[in-house]
């Protein structure tokens, strides 16, 4: 059974959105309409193969500014999938200056019916394209519908376009990752490199070198001089995940290099000029490490210009749905799959605690894609095997005590083979390792 690929189209003029109607059901499409880009959710741009929209909707007002806010928002919510733009004949340099802010093409009022179905299909293919693309760059960000998702997206719009430092606080597998790239992909530097260092992936003898670099001779195997992590990112972003696994005699020369804007290498006594903006990252309460003395705090404020904080996806269980279709989708696409997902499922997954988070569900999304033998994926294609929400939701297991349970469950189902529990807990061998010395596995 091949899935109808859904239209969304929004005009404020129903005359509009009938004909629309009309043309598009002729042609195969299934079509939703809205009279107002306000009442368009979150799940329904996540669904839609392209959206139709209108570039004004005040009869007095002309100039497309409700056009361009509207496709800059549809655009963070939902980035694979495509906006054309709608205007009248007079105001094709709206829809031109449009293209240039995102949006995929534009048909003019009144409209060819052949030309129109010509520009939608056009629109649907090269998005297939681009989120291929943007699969091999990265996953992208998915703002959801939530109050914390709106707030966080609010302050992301204002943030990113400075230079200001960012820490971004929160559990694993919330997607601090994809955050700070799309921080990255929002700043004046996002032509630049966008460098990561996993301070929690790396063994404690190569923080230095990794970050600082080093000249040849400096150590024993340094067989040639190379740049560090915070050189290679001079003019570009550099995103430090996990800061407070960062010892504390490298906090200390972390913090020379943000005041003095230089970083000397391993090896020499030359400082060389470095640019860059940093995103830092972190699962631990770093409030607390400072007060304990196992973080600086003249550090912690140098890197905590603004604080932003990814809620885990048990307080924000309105967002399952959405983030789940997204994931069908890119998992449908990757392996060649024509499937789809229903209600009994999403009503699953959404009552589910998700101690592993978006990357928890996006891993049984996939295991689901590629075992289901049906062309929809039910809610008996998943196999969630911990306890209910509600039985969560009572406890008084700290976050830290579930991981360290998740990891010995893991351990024991895979025999002790730690590159299967790595892969079943989507971390880094080197990750799993520092967890296990940590927790005394």
């Amino acid at each position: 059974m091949r899935k109808i690929k859904k239209i969304i189209v929004v005009d404020d003029n129903r005359g509009v959105l009938s004909a629309m109607r009309l043309l598009l059901r002729s042609r195969g499409y299934e079509v939703e309409t809205f009279d107002d880009p306000a009442i368009v959710s979150a799940a329904s741009l996540a669904d839609a193969a392209v959206v139709v929209l209108d570039m004004n909707y005040k009869s007095t007002v002309n100039n497309g500014n409700e056009g361009f806010y509207w496709l800059s928002r549809f655009l963070s919510i939902s980035p694979s999938t495509p906006v054309v733009l709608m205007t009248a004949f007079a105001e094709i340099s709206l829809a031109v200056r449009g293209i240039k802010e995102g949006a995929a093409d534009f048909i003019v009022k009144p409209w060819d019916n052949n030309k129109l179905i010509e520009v939608i299909e056009a629109a649907i293919s090269n998005s297939n394209v681009k989120e291929s693309e943007h699969q091999a760059q990265g996953n992208p960000m998915i703002w959801g519908g939530s109050a914390a998702t709106a707030t966080l997206l609010r302050t992301v719009e204002k943030a990113a376009p400075t230079d200001a430092n960012i820490l971004i606080f929160g559990e694993n597998g919330t997607g601090k990752g994809m955050l700070a790239q799309e921080i990255h992909s929002r700043s004046l530097r996002k032509n630049a490199a966008f460098t990561t260092i996993d301070v929690g992936a790396l063994p404690e003898s190569l923080f230095e070198s990794e970050l600082f670099g080093y000249a040849k001779g400096a150590f024993t195997g340094a067989a040639a001089s190379r740049p560090g992590k915070i050189e290679s990112a001079s003019s570009g972003t550099l995103f430090i995940d996990e800061i407070g696994n960062l010892p504390l005699h490298l906090q200390s020369k972390l913090l020379t290099v943000l005041q003095s804007r230089q970083v000397v290498r391993l090896g020499e006594n030359t400082p060389r000029a470095v640019d860059v903006r940093l995103i830092c990252a972190t699962n631990r309460n770093l409030e607390k490490m400072v007060a304990s003395g196992e973080f600086r705090e003249d550090l912690f404020y140098r890197i905590n210009t603004i604080a932003m904080t990814l809620a885990p996806l048990r307080e924000r269980p309105e967002e399952i749905s959405l983030l789940a279709k997204v994931f069908v989708k890119e998992f449908a696409r990757q392996y060649s799959r024509d499937i789809d997902i229903d209600d009994s499922a999403l009503a699953k997954l959404k009552n589910y605690p998700w101690p592993g988070n978006i990357r928890q569900l996006r891993h049984a999304i996939e295991k689901g894609v590629i075992m289901c033998d049906n062309p929809i994926l039910t809610a008996s294609d998943f196999n969630l095997e911990t306890a209910s929400a509600e039985n969560i939701a009572t406890r008084s297991t700290t976050i830290a005590e579930m991981e360290k349970s998740m990891i010995a469950q893991a351990m024991a189902d895979c025999g002790g083979n730690l590159s299967a529990v790595a892969a079943r807990l989507g971390i880094t061998r080197q990750t799993l390792y520092n967890k296990i010395h940590k927790m005394g596995l």
